[in-house]
Formats: C-alpha cells, sequence, structure tokens
C-alpha cells in the first residue's frame, strides 16, 4: 500500500473543492455557455463535413519509412501496370462477341489519353497473335493439335466451300459415318458442335430481328479450355486526379459509360466487368462511407434508446446528449484539421466517441439523481455530483487515452492516427460532460423519482454476490485458465482482399479471376539493376520448391523455339489443306442450299436412334422453312465468324524465330525500364490466398533476395509490422495504466483488483476469436489495448466510488448502474459496426462488443467479490 499523506490528501481536496467552483461557476453563467457551445459546435460541424477525405488503401495504413514499404514504392513506380491498374474483364457468350467487344473498347480508350495513360490488351496484341503459340508449354501444344485434328476435316471442306453448302455437306458426310467417327455414338466436341447449330438454326426460325452468329471458336474449344477466349482483360493505367477523392473516377466512368454505348451488356452477349487496385479502392470508399454513415445513425439511436432507460429523465437525457453532440462537432473538426485524410480504422472515430464519450455524462447525470432522489438541492446536487465523479473520470480519461496513444511510437499509422483523434476525444469528453451537463441540468432541473426499486434490486444483487465471493473467483480462475489454453491458436489474418466488401463489383471479379491459377495477384517481384542481374536472381529462385515459375524480360523471347518451331510445323502441315485449300468452289445459290439442307436432315434423322444430338438437328430441320430470306440469314449467322477464325489460324501458324529485338517497346517496357532495370516475376506453386501458405512463400523467396517485394512480401511484411505494433501497443498500454493505477490509487492492492478483470476479460476475448474462427486482422488487432484503455473505466470508477463510501455497500450507490449502462452504451455503439457490411469493421466492431461484454460483467462480477474477499473486515461494505 503506497502511503498517503497529508500532502497528497490536501491537493485531492483543492483539486475537488475547485471542480466544485467551476460547476457553481458554470450554473451561474448556464445560458451564455449553452449559446457558446451551440454555435462552437455548429461552426465545428460545418467545417468538418465540408474537408473530410478517407483513404482506404491498406498499404497507407503503415509507415512510409519501413522498408518494404520503400521497396514496394520503388517498384511501383518502375513499373505501375500491376499496382495502379485497372483491369476490364470482357466475358462474351462466344470467343468471337468477348474479342470484338475487347478490340472495339481498346480502340475507343487509346482515343482518350487524357483519362487513360496506356492500354494494354495481350490477347488482341499482334505479336502474340502470331507468336503465341511458341509460348505454349509443349503439352499445350499438342493439346491443341489434338483438337485441331479432330476439327480439320470440317475446317478443309470449309475452306473450300465456306457457304451453308459446304457446312451441310461436311455434316452430312458425317452423319453418315457416325459409326465410324464415334463408335456407335457421336464425339462430345462433335456433339456440342451439332447443339450448337441447331441452336442457331431454331434462332434463325424465330428471330424477328438479328440473330447472334455462330462461334467457330467456341465449336473447337470447349469453356474450360485456355483456347476458348470467352474472357478477354484489358489492362488500363489511368490518368490519376490526385486533387479528387476518387483518383481513378474519371476512368472508370469512361470505362463503364464507353461499354454502355456500345451496348456490352449480358442481354447482348457481352459482360463488362472492372477490377484492379483502383476500382477496389474507389468501391471501398462508398464502402466505407455508406458502413460508418449507417453505423453512426445506428450508434446513436441505441444511445438515445440506453439513455432513456437508464437515465429515466428527458431532462438528464437532454443533458447527455447535448454534451454529446458539442463534443462530437469539436473531436470531428480535430480530426479533420489535425490528421486530414482519414484511414480505414480512424474513420471509426464518431462510433468510439459516441459509444464511450456518452459515459461521462452517465455517470454525471446518474450522480446527480441520486443525491436529488436523497433530498439534496438541485444546486448543490449538481456541484457534489460533479466534484464526485470528476476523478474518477479524469483518471477513466487519462488511462483511454493512454490505450488511444499506445500506438503512436509503432509504425502502425492508421491506428496512430486513430488514437490521436481518440485521446483528444476522451479530453474533449470530459470538459463536455464536466461543464455542459451541469450547465444543461442548471436550467432544466430534473425532477426526484420514487425511491425504492433501484435500491431494491441493488440490495438482491449484493445479497447474491457477496456469499459467493470465494467460489466466484476460483470459477474465474479456472475460466481464465482455460481461455489462456487457446492462446497458441490465435491467428492473424493479414490478407487485404479479406478487408474489403466482398458484394462489390470490384472483389468478386477478382475473386472470380483468382478461380484461375493463371492470373495470381499474390506474386513476389524483384527490381534487379540489368538483365544479368535478373537472370542470376531468376536462376536462384527456380530453384525454391515455393515456385512454380519465374519471369524475366528475358521470357519474352520463347524458350525452346527450334523445338516449338518444330511441333508448329508439324501443325501447319496437318492443317494445309485448311490454309491453303486446293480449290474454291463458287457460290451455291438457294436451290443448292435447300437440297443441301435436305440431305443434312436425311442423315441426321438416320442418326437419330444412335445419337440424340442428330436427332434434335433433324427437328430443327424439319421445322425449318427454307426461304430466300431464311437461307441467306442462317448461312450469315452460321459462317460469318469463319473467315477471322481462319485468318487468325492462319497467323499462328505463321510463327518464325524471336528475338528480343522483335519484342515491340510497349510490351518491353512492361517487363524493363528505359534505364535498363529489368523486373522479376516470381510464381507461387501453392494458393497464396492462404496466409500460411503466403507467409512460407514470401519468406522462402527474401531469404533468397532479401530485397524482393511486390504483393506477396508486402502483404507478409505489413502483417508483421501489425503484429510487432500489437505487441509494443499492448505492453505499453498495460504498463502505463498499471503505473498510473498505482500513482493515483496509491494501493496495489487496489490496483490489481482494477486490473484483473480486465485480464481475464482479455484472455476471454482471444478465446472468442479462435472458437468463432475470427482471426485478428489490420483492423480489429486494436481490440486488447482499446480492452485496456477503455474496460479499465469501470473499474475506476467502481473503486473509486468505492472509497468514497468507505464501509458503506457500493453496490447500493448508483454507480454499479451508471457503470452498467456506460457499458451497454458502448456496446451498443461497437455493435451498430459488428453489422457493418464491411468486414474490416464488422470484425473491428464484433471483437471490440465482445470484449467490452466481458470487461463489463468481469468488472460488476469479480471486483466486489475481489474486494469482499481481500479487503480487511473493517473496510468491508457492511
Amino acid at each position: 500500500m503506497t502511503p498517503r499523506t497529508p500532502a497528497t490528501d490536501r491537493a485531492a481536496t483543492r483539486a475537488i473543492q475547485a471542480v466544485a467552483a467551476w460547476s457553481r461557476f458554470i450554473r451561474r453563467h448556464a445560458i451564455v455557455v449553452l449559446i457558446l457551445a451551440a454555435v462552437s459546435a455548429v461552426l465545428a460541424g460545418t467545417y468538418a463535413v465540408r474537408n473530410v477525405a478517407i483513404n482506404t488503401s491498406t498499404n497507407d495504413m503503415l509507415a512510409d519509412d519501413l522498408p518494404f514499404q520503400q521497396q514496394f514504392e520503388e517498384l511501383d513506380k518502375a513499373f505501375p501496370q500491376d499496382y495502379r491498374t485497372v483491369v476490364v474483364v470482357v466475358d462474351g457468350d462466344t470467343p468471337e462477341q468477348a474479342s470484338a467487344a475487347a478490340q472495339q473498347l481498346t480502340e475507343r480508350l487509346a482515343a482518350r489519353p487524357d483519362v487513360i495513360r496506356d492500354v494494354f490488351y495481350p490477347q488482341g496484341d499482334p505479336f502474340f497473335r502470331q507468336h503465341g503459340l511458341l509460348f505454349l508449354q509443349p503439352d499445350e501444344v499438342e493439346t491443341l493439335s489434338t483438337m485441331l485434328a479432330g476439327a480439320q476435316p470440317l475446317l478443309a471442306a470449309l475452306a473450300q466451300d465456306p457457304s451453308l453448302r459446304g457446312l451441310a455437306s461436311v455434316l452430312t458426310l458425317a452423319l453418315r459415318h457416325i459409326d465410324e467417327i464415334g463408335s456407335g455414338g457421336l464425339p462430345p466436341e462433335f456433339a456440342a458442335a451439332l447443339a450448337g447449330i441447331t441452336g442457331t438454326i431454331k434462332a434463325v426460325e424465330k428471330a424477328e430481328g438479328p440473330v447472334a452468329p455462330f462461334s467457330w471458336r467456341g465449336a473447337l474449344a470447349s469453356d474450360g479450355s485456355q483456347f476458348s477466349g470467352r474472357r478477354q482483360l484489358l489492362l488500363l493505367e489511368p490518368v490519376f486526379d490526385y486533387a479528387s477523392l476518387q483518383p481513378a473516377d474519371r476512368a472508370i466512368s469512361l470505362i463503364r459509360q464507353l461499354a454502355a454505348e456500345m451496348h456490352m451488356t449480358p442481354d447482348q452477349g457481352v459482360h463488362v466487368r472492372l477490377t484492379g487496385e483502383p476500382v477496389m479502392l474507389e468501391d471501398e470508399l462508398r464502402s466505407v462511407e455508406e458502413s460508418i454513415g449507417y453505423a453512426n445513425l445506428l450508434t446513436l439511436a441505441i444511445v438515445a434508446v440506453l439513455l432513456i432507460v437508464g437515465l429515466r429523465s428527458i431532462r438528464l437525457v437532454e443533458a447527455a446528449i447535448f454534451s454529446l453532440f458539442v463534443g462530437l462537432a469539436s473531436t470531428a473538426c480535430f480530426a479533420v484539421a489535425a490528421v486530414g485524410e482519414l484511414n480505414l480504422i480512424s474513420v471509426a472515430f464518431a462510433v468510439l466517441f459516441i459509444g464511450f464519450g456518452v459515459d461521462f455524462g452517465i455517470h454525471l447525470c446518474m450522480r446527480v439523481k441520486e443525491y436529488i432522489d436523497g433530498g439534496i438541492g438541485p444546486g448543490l446536487a449538481i456541484d457534489e455530483a460533479t466534484a464526485g465523479v470528476s476523478p474518477g473520470l479524469t483518471l477513466t480519461s487519462l488511462c483511454a487515452s493512454i490505450g488511444f496513444l499506445a500506438f503512436t511510437p509503432t509504425a502502425y499509422k492508421g491506428l496512430v492516427e486513430l488514437g490521436i483523434i481518440s485521446s483528444f476525444g476522451m479530453l474533449v469528453a470530459l470538459v463536455t460532460s464536466l461543464t455542459l451537463a451541469p450547465a444543461w441540468l442548471a436550467v432544466r432541473t430534473p425532477r426526484p423519482s420514487p425511491a425504492g426499486t433501484q435500491r431494491a434490486a441493488s440490495q438482491a444483487a449484493e445479497r447474491f454476490l457477496l456469499p459467493r465471493a470465494r467460489p466466484i473467483l476460483w470459477a474465474a480462475l479456472a475460466l481464465g485458465l482455460a481461455a489462456a489454453g487457446t492462446l497458441p491458436f490465435v491467428r492473424f489474418d493479414d490478407s487485404p482482399l479479406n478487408l474489403r466488401d466482398q458484394s462489390t463489383e470490384s472483389v468478386q471479379t477478382l475473386l472470380d479471376l483468382l478461380k484461375d491459377r493463371r492470373f495470381d495477384p499474390f506474386r513476389a517481384a524483384v527490381l534487379a539493376k540489368d538483365s544479368a542481374e535478373a537472370e542470376a536472381i531468376a536462376g536462384k529462385l527456380r530453384k525454391l520448391p515455393e515456385v512454380a515459375r519465374v519471369e524475366t524480360a528475358a521470357d519474352l523471347v520463347p524458350a525452346d523455339q527450334d523445338a516449338r518451331l518444330a511441333q508448329i510445323g508439324d501443325l501447319a502441315l496437318m492443317m494445309a489443306p485448311v490454309i491453303a485449300p486446293a480449290e474454291h468452289k463458287p457460290a451455291p445459290d438457294p436451290a443448292a442450299l435447300r437440297n443441301a439442307l435436305a440431305e443434312l436432315r436425311g442423315a441426321a434423322e438416320a442418326a437419330a436412334p444412335r445419337a440424340p444430338a442428330a436427332a434434335e438437328l433433324a427437328a430443327a430441320l424439319a421445322d425449318f422453312k427454307p426461304t430466300n430470306q431464311n437461307l441467306e440469314t442462317l448461312q450469315r449467322a452460321l459462317l460469318a465468324g469463319f473467315p477471322s477464325m481462319l485468318a487468325e489460324l492462319t497467323d499462328s501458324l505463321n510463327a518464325g524465330p524471336v528475338t528480343l529485338a522483335d519484342v515491340p517497346p510497349a510490351l518491353l517496357a512492361r517487363r524493363q525500364t528505359a534505364d535498363g532495370r529489368v523486373l522479376v516475376e516470381v510464381f507461387p506453386t501453392a494458393d497464396l490466398r492462404d496466409e500460411v501458405a503466403r507467409r512460407r512463400f514470401a519468406a522462402a523467396v527474401q531469404e533468397v533476395v532479401p530485397q524482393a517485394s511486390g504483393e506477396a512480401v508486402a502483404v507478409s511484411e505489413a502483417g508483421k509490422a501489425v503484429i510487432h505494433s500489437f505487441f509494443q501497443a499492448g505492453t505499453f498500454t498495460f504498463v502505463m495504466i498499471s503505473v498510473l493505477l498505482l500513482v493515483v490509487l496509491r494501493s496495489v492492492r487496489d490496483s490489481l483488483m482494477v486490473m484483473a478483470p480486465l485480464i481475464l476479460a482479455g484472455l476471454l476475448t482471444v478465446a472468442v476469436t479462435v472458437l468463432i474462427n475470427v482471426p485478428f486482422n489490420f483492423a480489429n488487432v486494436i481490440v486488447l489495448p482499446l480492452l485496456f484503455g477503455l474496460g479499465v473505466s469501470s473499474g475506476i470508477n467502481m473503486m473509486v466510488r468505492s472509497r468514497q463510501q468507505g464501509n458503506r455497500s457500493l453496490l447500493i450507490t448508483s454507480t454499479p448502474r451508471a457503470v452498467l449502462f456506460s457499458a451497454l452504451t458502448t456496446i451498443g455503439s461497437f455493435g451498430s459496426l459488428a453489422v457493418s457490411k464491411h468486414p474490416g469493421m464488422a470484425s473491428m466492431g464484433l471483437l471490440l462488443t465482445v470484449a467490452l461484454i466481458f470487461s463489463t460483467v468481469c468488472t460488476l462480477v469479480i471486483l466486489p467479490s475481489l474486494r469482499a474477499v481481500f479487503l480487511p473486515p473493517a473496510a468491508k461494505p457492511s
């Protein structure tokens, strides 16, 4: 026990007398104080609303001077195509529709250099159209050869006679020899093509407008094949407008506008979607703004309801809410002026202030009500209550500020900003509660209420708890030990993707792309000073079991070209009748077309018993009316895309040797800078959406190349920085609050009584994260430091009031009730975040809610039990 001295007692007495004098001054000038407060709140709130800005980037939530941040920034400046790129995903019902839409969009966007700095359409690039087969693996070329070999007779016949007659003739021949081509049935590929042709015939018969053309590429390749082409990707570098809150908005709006103008919609067979970091950040901004707006409104509603229920006096509610609004406006003004741009975490300062700031008002108002109900005059009741709650509220404010400022020495800039804002908010809440609430109550004095009910409930709680104090403490110890057993299973999820709103188009599109292992945003990257260093690094990295492949500028020149050119030569020889047909038949007249269709119908009917696709075709031809117009429409629908497909096939089979000099400069610039630096991209063998695999991959790459960067490394290093910041902040908070309690309470025993319930609440919160599988992340990692900073307030107020009561019972005072309703308002505030559709905010709200529920229950149950067991007999409540 730290001894009390006359000097310290006199200092405490003078401080309390000063607060009482301040309360009397405020009461005498109440109207002026309230008017000045209202005017200042309006001015502060207006400034905040007009100047607020939000940055949702998780990268910007960490200090810029961290080594991995600097490496990532250098990489981003040299090669912005990965991290400042808008990815346009064009999906088509057919490959022809997808590629045509992508090409049109590319041309329109390239014509707007004021908005789009660069457009890269890899699948439509002439270099890849001609030399693309050289970049395939040998087994992929074999797959293509098998696919084309099956289609070669059909394609050769159509190359000679690219008409409806030629198509019908070759299909007739195939169906007449069904036993030879399919062992009694049609091969799946042929059946699928036949189904597509049948569908086109039906569409022509029923059509009242244009008919979608038959897809020859789709007929040759299945949907899941990499050769199908139903998905095209455009990579755009926007011209960013950094004066705007949404720097890429002009580019995003232009893309959507052009897609709409060109009727690129799902009902027209084309679906255009956007993703990439700039798009996700803009979607994130809208999601955060919407979520925090709903959370603030819901918080105010919850707080208002709880105040009405807890205070049971409209005048007390008015006083608490007025001081709350003035404090919130002042804090918001400070946030905008001091921090400027709020981040994904600091944007929640308003919810924190509403939930915790109102606690001060609750304690004051309930103390005033207790004194008035006890027969004390209103003026004296206000002065005594203000003086009585000021020590506990001041200590509470200091402890909360310590919890908020705990991240200031760390590299976690996102929480540093929230800490600065919220610690200032705690000071504001203290001042407004001890100033504006007394002023309001001086004007609107609460009336006494009937006594008895609350005291009876308190006495019942006392009779239940105190005789069972020892069993309660043993049970709490057992529960704490069990919760501690879950510590080895605590996880930290460092994936920024899991913090994004999964309902936005940009995130859903990215998740769709991630199903294709060829698209992997979680790769590592190294910036080599020249090609020699790049190849040396690549050689080392290719030996790692965690690495699937490594690509440099040199990989733009295909390897093993002689072997691949030989494979392509064999393929070209097989397709020679298609590329260079021996003859070209003259265009048929309508009569020839009718005859060809009639023969096809007969062949289909004959094959129908053994091939359902042939039966469908025969039925469609039976219903088809071969008028001249229908024949012309059907021929155009079935064969319009054939010449372009044939031309692309011809180009790809004319591939020749490639050197680095043949690579287009625009393509080379995506791997090599003008000063010779080379990008080394490292792709993983595992799926890096799993955080364990991601960390293993990043560690393996960094062990070989310590200066490695890229998304996988940056995400893993950011997670390490946050975890380190968490331990720094947690240790700082625990030590500083413990020291502060020892200094102020001047008792080791009393300080331990305040801290013990919080330690148990912290262990239980950690256990819940394991049990419900909600890992810690960039947003909710603030929970445990805040638990000590905010949760300690209940214990402090209980302990201070306990000392003021002497040997009288604590539970029959208004303080436990004030603690309960203060906690409920804070829990309700954080609960509003928990129902947010934004995953980061929801996880933060959920864990803060859980933590404060535990801290409240533990304080109200464990602290009185500790007092009952460990206080000396003379000091125990009677």
